[in-house]
């Protein structure tokens, strides 16, 4: 999503990675950990985000965000924005900070997301209170749980669109359409991968798809056809 952003025009940060991130991430990975502070763990795979909706935003947090954001912030450009994956993991407080933003919600079936590793596997290094676990696949299931609860329970913004990866591989057409009535700009076409969409069939490890919600799965292809 971010290269078809770049390529359309929007200016997405001074530097970015291959992954199209905006880099360096620290600073944002410190406002992680001050958000940390202000959630609270029910046990197991159970989250509360309710302090974050109505307290006061730490001020180091503020800091923290617009330091990080400083090129996208001051940029002239009349299209600009950010990616970063981590930036889910404080999601409350930015919907705060940044009310009329149009906000992008990629979604991707969890099963093909989580066969590969991510920063967020490991959600001691961003101070999310947690049970800790030595099986990584654990790690990575928690680190996909807290992320989906706390978008459940982030009040939506005023401007948001849900978008799943696999429509936008399976149906970019369609899904550049929506993307243009969302942001008013007309959006560019980019390289997509098909078989990046289902991975999970051929793994050997099985998946227990009953702690994922079912509304995550992805389970079979939309309108249309690849491209259209």
């Amino acid at each position: 999503m971010s290269h078809t952003l770049s390529d359309s025009g929007v200016f997405m940060g001074a530097t970015l990675n291959k992954s199209g991130d905006l880099v360096p991430a620290e600073e944002l990975y410190e406002a992680c950990r001050v958000f940390g502070r202000y959630v609270e763990h029910r046990g197991g795979m159970d989250w509360d985000f309710s302090t974050t909706h109505t307290m006061p935003i730490d001020p180091a947090f503020t800091r923290l965000v617009e330091s990080y954001l400083a090129s996208v912030l001051t940029s002239e450009n009349p299209a600009r924005g950010w990616k970063l994956p981590e930036t889910t993991l404080i999601l409350p407080w930015i919907v705060r900070l940044f009310p009329e933003v149009r906000y992008i919600y990629w979604v991707r079936d969890p099963r093909d997301g989580l066969l590969g590793s991510h920063l967020t596997d490991d959600l001691e290094r961003f101070g999310v209170p947690h049970e800790t676990t030595g099986d990584l696949r654990r790690r990575r299931v928690a680190s996909w749980l807290y992320q989906y609860q706390i978008m459940r329970q982030t009040p939506t913004p005023a401007h948001r669109i849900d978008i799943r990866f696999e429509e936008f591989v399976m149906c970019q057409d369609s899904t550049l359409r929506r993307l243009e009535l969302f942001l008013g700009l007309p959006m560019a076409k980019i390289e997509v991968r098909p078989e990046s969409v289902g991975r999970w069939r051929s793994e050997e490890e099985t998946q227990d798809v009953n702690v994922f919600p079912a509304e995550a799965l992805y389970l079979g292809p939309v309108s249309g056809g690849h491209g259209t």
